[in-house]
C-alpha cells in the first residue's frame, strides 16, 4: 500500500520488539501526529532485515526523513546508509546512558546516571560538552576509563537534536516514543510464549499498535515541522543539501 503524501517523514523512530524479531517503523508527520507505517518480522540486528523494511517504504512513497531516532543496533544504522543516506541520525540517550552504567561498580551508577541524565537535558551543545568533559575527568580519576570510552563512542550522534526546533527536543533525546508502546505489547507475547506462525505474531503486533496509536501524544509545536524538514532551526542548518522533491512534500 502506498504511504500517505501527508505522512511522509519529518521524524522517524525505529526500532524493534524484544523478543519478538518485529521491525517497527513510527514516524512523527505533518500536523504533529505519531503514526505506525510498518510492522514486519525480521532478525534482531540484521542490516538486511532492517534494510528490506526501508526499501519497502521507500517504493510505497516514503521520503527520506530528516532525522532518525534509534539504539546501538548496528543493523538500523547499516540500512539507513543504504537505503536513506542523507537522514540525520540521533542516538537514543536512555539506551546510551544504560550503556555507560554497565560499565561501572554499582556504588558509583547513582552519581554517574545524575550526570549523565544531566548531560542530556543541557541547554546547548556547548554545555553538553563542557558536562561531557566533566563525567570524563571524573571517570579518569575514579578508573572508570570504559565508561567513559562508552560515552564518547557515537557523540556526534547524540547531539544532534540540538539542530532541530527547541520544542521537540524532548521528542528526539530518546526512542521513548516507541518504547512506551512496547510495555503492553510484550505483556501479549510473553503470556502467549510462542506463537505457530510468524504471520500470526505479526498479526497481533500490528493490531495492537494500531490500538495504541490512537493514544499517542502529538509533537509539540507542530507549526515548527515545516521549518525543521526544509533544514533550519533559527541561525542552524541541518547538514545536506536540500532536495526539491522534498520542499513540495512539506508544502
Amino acid at each position: 500500500m502506498p504511504v500517505n503524501p501527508e505522512l511522509r517523514d519529518y521524524y522517524g523512530s525505529p526500532t524493534q520488539g524484544e523478543g519478538t524479531g518485529a521491525k517497527i517503523r513510527e514516524p512523527c508527520v505533518a500536523d504533529g501526529r505519531k503514526v505506525i507505517l510498518a510492522v514486519e518480522p525480521g532478525y534482531r540486528e540484521s542490516t538486511e532485515s532492517w534494510s528490506g523494511v526501508m526499501r519497502n517504504l521507500k517504493e510505497r512513497g516514503l521520503n527520506c526523513p530528516r532525522l532518525v531516532i534509534g539504539d546501538g543496533h548496528l543493523g538500523i544504522w547499516g540500512a539507513l546508509s543504504n537505503v536513506y543516506p542523507d537522514a540525520a541520525e540521533q542516538r537514543c540517550w536512555n539506551h546510551k546512558i544504560m550503556n555507560v552504567l554497565d560499565k561501572l561498580p554499582k556504588k558509583a551508577q547513582p552519581q554517574a546516571k545524575q550526570r549523565l541524565q544531566g548531560m542530556s537535558y543541557a541547554e546547548s551543545p556547548m554545555e553538553a560538552e563542557e558536562k561531557r568533559d566533566t563525567f570524563l575527568a571524573w571517570c579518569g580519576r575514579e578508573g572508570y576509563r570504559a565508561a567513559g570510552e562508552t560515552l564518547l563512542r557515537d557523540w556526534d550522534r547524540m547531539v544532534t537534536f540540538y539542530q532541530f526546533p527547541r520544542e521537540h527536543w524532548k521528542h528526539l533525546r530518546t526512542t521513548n516514543l516507541v518504547e512506551s508502546p512496547f510495555a503492553a505489547l510484550r505483556l501479549r507475547t510473553d503470556a502467549a510464549k510462542r506463537y505457530k506462525k510468524v504471520e500470526n505474531a505479526t498479526a497481533v503486533i500490528w493490531k495492537m499498535l494500531m490500538l495504541a496509536e490512537q493514544r499517542f501524544r502529538k509533537l509539540n509545536a507542530p507549526e515548527k515541522l515545516m521549518k525543521a524538514c526544509l533544514g533550519f532551526d533559527s541561525k542552524l542548518k541541518l547538514p545536506g543539501e536540500i532536495k526539491r522533491e522534498e520542499a513540495l512534500v512539506c508544502a
